[in-house]
C-alpha cells in the first residue's frame, strides 16, 4: 500500500527544500545548503561570507505530525557580528508571519515529482522557533543554531 503524499518524506523535503531556496536564495541572494552540518559552501571562484545550513531533525508522523528542522545561520569575516545578525533577522523572517492572527508561517507543502507538475496538498506550520546563542568556529566562522518545530496534518 502506497503512504498517503501528506505522509511522504520525500514530499516533505522536497517542499522545505523548495520554500528555502525560494525565499533565501532566488530572493536574498543567500547561499542555501542541506544536510551539512556546519559545512562551507564550496563555490568555485565566489567567496561565500554568509550563509544558511538547513539539517533535517527528527520526525513523528501521526494525524498531527511534527518535524524538527536545525538551521545554522552562518558568517565569515564578520567580526562584530552584524553580517550574522542581519542573515539570522532573514532566515526568521521567513519563518514568521505577522499578517496572520497567530503570527505562524505556512511553508507550502507540495506533492513533488520529478517528471509532473507539483501539486499543492497543504502546508507545514511554523508555531516555534527556538534560538541559540551566537558561537564562533577555529576558523573564525560566526553561527547561530535556530531549532524550529513543524506541524502539519498526515494520513497515516
Amino acid at each position: 500500500m502506497a503512504l498517503d503524499p501528506s505522509a511522504r518524506e520525500a514530499n516533505i523535503r522536497d517542499s522545505i527544500k523548495r520554500y528555502f531556496v525560494q525565499n533565501l536564495y532566488d530572493t536574498e541572494g543567500l547561499e542555501v545548503m542541506f544536510d551539512k552540518s556546519l559545512s562551507t559552501p564550496n563555490l568555485v571562484g565566489k567567496a561565500v561570507d554568509r550563509w544558511v545550513v538547513v539539517n533535517f531533525g527528527s520526525m513523528e508522523l501521526g494525524s498531527s505530525s511534527e518535524l524538527y528542522l536545525n538551521i545554522f545561520v552562518c558568517s565569515r569575516q564578520d567580526a562584530e557580528g552584524f553580517k550574522l545578525a542581519q542573515t539570522r533577522d532573514k532566515v526568521v523572517g521567513c519563518l514568521s508571519d505577522t499578517t496572520k492572527t497567530d503570527s505562524m508561517a505556512r511553508i507550502p507543502f507540495y506533492k513533488s515529482s520529478a517528471t509532473e507538475a507539483w501539486t499543492l496538498i497543504g502546508a507545514l506550520i511554523v508555531p516555534e522557533v527556538v534560538e541559540g546563542p551566537q558561537f564562533e568556529a577555529e576558523d573564525m566562522t560566526k553561527y547561530k543554531q535556530l531549532t524550529v518545530r513543524l506541524f502539519w496534518s498526515a494520513k497515516v
